[in-house]
């Protein structure tokens, strides 16, 4: 993909899949289903999943297949012609996943972490920062400047709820236009938002509220985000990560179809559609 295709303001990208790699056959079926109902509804689509969760609420938790045995699969997908995002932990995780996806993610919690943000930023890659659960909106501009440092400006800032008080999250929507206000493009995590950190199975795993990913997502739209992430599971009772608040993928047509509709009404009141 190229970083264009999150700014145009006629095509919403979609970057959704699976918190993490659970099989090799589940994330290509996953890729089928969700790809065919993002080409359906409009959206650009990212496909993404993680190939280690190095930040369980527990030492118990499941984190995935692991750096290269990850990569391999998660290149596998790309080599099907799909645009691919992963999450990046370590700097020395950099160089393997940039030749094997198109755009890097920062996780929320290493957002202030600027050896890897210059990293990520010398690969050429896209990078897309996930706003730390602890940073304002307005500081958050710092890490996309270290990223851009390195002459790389392909900068995508991604909000996901700030904590409010112990074991829950808030979204501010001015932080939506604050963020834009960066020039970078801003996605809207609508999936962790609703997430419980720490508040589900008594305290060794987050828990989540997925009935409102469609009205923070809806809103969102409306205020103005190049980019909607959502994690999507067939089965989220059954997910090995992060299940409590993903939106299941028999939901997914509806959420992006009135999603399209809401920005399309957005762009037609700026003048833009």
């Amino acid at each position: 993909m190229n970083f264009q295709d999150f700014q145009d303001p006629s095509r919403l990208v979609l970057i959704a899949g699976p918190c993490v790699i659970e099989s090799e056959d589940h994330v290509h079926k996953m890729a089928d289903a969700i790809s065919a109902v993002a080409a359906e509804c409009g959206f650009t689509y990212v496909f993404k999943a993680s190939y280690d969760k190095a930040n369980r609420s527990s030492i118990g938790g499941f984190r995935g297949p692991g750096l290269v045995e990850g990569l391999r699969i998660l290149k596998g997908i790309r080599d099907r012609g799909f645009a691919v995002l992963t999450d990046i932990h370590e700097c020395c995780q950099v160089g393997p996943a940039a030749e094997a996806v198109d755009v890097l993610q920062i996780p929320a919690y290493l957002c202030r972490q600027t050896d890897l943000l210059l990293e990520a930023g010398r690969s050429g890659r896209i990078v897309n920062i996930k706003k730390g659960q602890f940073v304002a909106p307005h500081d958050i501009r710092h890490a996309g400047d270290k990223v851009a440092s390195t002459g790389n400006g392909q900068v995508v800032l991604t909000e996901r709820g700030s904590s409010f008080g112990y074991n829950n999250l808030v979204v501010d929507m001015r932080g939506l236009k604050i963020m834009a206000d960066t020039g970078w493009p801003v996605v809207f995590d609508a999936t962790h938002s609703v997430q419980l950190p720490g508040g589900g199975a008594g305290g060794t795993a987050s828990g989540g509220q997925p009935r409102f990913i469609e009205p923070l997502a809806s809103a969102a739209v409306a205020v103005g985000v190049n980019g909607i992430f959502v994690e999507v599971h067939d089965e989220p009772e059954k997910a090995l990560s992060d299940g409590p608040n993903a939106l299941r993928l028999d939901l997914l047509p509806g959420f992006l179809r009135k999603l399209r509709a809401l920005n399309d009404a957005r762009l037609a009141v700026d003048g833009l559609g």
